[in-house]
């Protein structure tokens, strides 16, 4: 491994090491009577951080079963399940911030029984993908985490106009960023599992290999050409996603009022 990969993937295990240094930080600075769905949401983020602490250190694309390292935990199988776990915890999290302000926000208390949900449902779209390298399974998928987006910017929205000033800009900096995420996805990352999906004509490969390859060892690819289209959404995954999860805990209230 040389150049352009060895770079990013440095970068990766720099991200790993720090994910977890900023949780540890974060566990430290919750308040003996911090309330109980704050500690829930300290706890899920620990998953999340884990979680993408080891898929930085062993990167794997799923459908095409690429990864860097040639070992026994270098499995889609692994990588994948790992990555159910961490992501059902990122969108519980969001699901109990959200909650705080369901008595004072319709949109609130909606998106906050929604968005797990809707993400348990893109997981499944997940699994087929990998399943059967169908990225069209794949494009699902991140359209349901972008659907999930816009029910939280919806709700930001809706909470500002009575919020006091911690939670105003706590909703401006969230507003602005489930903006940009959601941009992110329907300008390129949608659109990429779309044009995959064309280039390989719509062609799937049948259950029982798909099940096979899942549990074998992946193929290894050590050309930055394998990893360059990939890189953009792994790195901001494994960076600014975990810095967003280790931060709620932390969050003001949502639903406070001027």
């Amino acid at each position: 491994m040389q150049g352009a990969l060895l770079d990013w993937w440095l970068a990766l295990c720099a991200a790993a090491l720090v994910g977890p240094a900023l949780w540890a930080l974060s566990a430290r600075r919750m308040a003996p009577d911090a309330p109980a769905s704050r500690r829930w949401i300290l706890r899920l983020s620990g998953l999340y951080v884990l979680g993408c602490a080891f898929r930085s250190i062993f990167p794997m694309i799923d459908a095409p079963r690429l990864c860097l390292f040639d070992n026994a935990i270098s499995r889609i199988a692994v990588g994948r399940t790992i990555a159910t776990v961490a992501e059902l915890a990122f969108a519980l999290q969001w699901a109990l911030l959200l909650r705080e302000a369901e008595s004072t926000s319709r949109v609130a208390a909606f998106a906050s029984r929604a968005i797990v949900p809707v993400i348990a449902l893109a997981e499944v779209f997940s699994w087929s993908a990998v399943l059967t390298s169908n990225y069209l399974f794949h494009a699902v998928e991140n359209s349901l985490w972008t659907l999930a987006a816009a029910f939280g910017l919806a709700t930001f929205l809706s909470l500002r106009p009575r919020a006091d000033a911690p939670n105003t800009r706590l909703l401006d900096a969230a507003c602005v960023s489930a903006l940009i995420y959601i941009a992110y996805m329907t300008i390129a990352d949608v659109p990429m599992y779309v044009h995959r999906w064309l280039a390989a004509g719509g062609a799937t490969v049948p259950l029982d290999e798909g099940l096979r390859t899942l549990v074998e060892r992946c193929v290894v690819r050590r050309e930055w050409s394998a990893w360059r289209d990939d890189a953009t959404w792994l790195t901001l995954y494994f960076t600014v996603c975990v810095w967003v999860s280790v931060a709620l805990p932390h969050a003001p209230r949502l639903g406070s009022s001027r």
